[in-house]
C-alpha cells in the first residue's frame, strides 16, 4: 500500500514530541526526513492517480514508483518551466526541492543542530503545501506530473 502523506505528517510531528522537554537531534532529523517523504509520496500518489486512475493494479504501482528523487528535484527547480503553473504548484515545487536538500542534510550531514521550532515550521509548511496542491485543478496537477516524470525533448 502507498504511504499516506497525512500519516507521514503525523509521524513527523510525533517525532518532535517524543521527549517532554527537548527532542533529540536524531528525532528532529528524522522529522525533517519524514516531512520530505510526505511531499514525495503525495507527488507519487498524485502521479499514479492522475495518469492511471485510483484502481491500484500493476500500472498504478509502476507509475507510483516511477518518481525519482533527483529528477523530480531538478524539475522542481526549473523556474522557467514552472512559470506556466499556478502559484500553489510553484510553491509545492519550491518546497519539494528545498525539503529534499534538507532531508539529505538531515540524513547525511554530521554537523548542524536542529531546533524544534524550525522543524515544526517545516512540517507546517509541508502540510499547507500538500493541502493547497491537492486543491489545484486536476489539469494543472497532471501537467505538473508530466513535467516531473518525463524528460523534456526539444522539438
Amino acid at each position: 500500500a502507498a504511504l499516506k502523506p497525512l500519516d507521514l505528517m503525523e509521524a513527523a510531528r510525533g517525532l518532535t514530541e517524543l521527549s517532554p522537554r527537548r527532542p533529540s537531534q536524531a528525532n528532529l532529523r528524522r522529522a525533517v526526513s519524514t516531512a520530505y517523504y510526505a511531499l514525495f509520496h503525495c507527488l507519487a500518489s498524485c502521479a499514479a492517480n492522475s495518469l492511471i486512475g485510483r484502481a491500484r493494479g500493476p500500472a498504478w504501482h509502476q507509475t507510483y514508483r516511477a518518481l525519482e528523487h533527483g529528477t523530480a528535484r531538478r524539475a522542481c527547480e526549473n523556474k522557467a518551466a514552472l512559470a506556466a503553473f499556478p502559484p500553489d504548484v510553484r510553491d509545492f515545487a519550491a518546497l519539494f526541492a528545498a525539503l529534499q536538500k534538507a532531508r539529505q542534510q538531515a540524513d547525511y550531514a554530521l554537523d548542524g543542530k536542529y531546533e524544534k521550532a524550525d522543524v515544526r515550521a517545516a512540517i507546517d509548511a509541508v502540510e499547507g503545501a500538500i493541502a493547497r496542491f491537492e486543491q489545484v485543478d486536476a489539469r494543472h496537477r497532471r501537467a505538473f506530473i508530466a513535467h516531473v516524470l518525463f524528460k523534456r525533448r526539444p522539438w
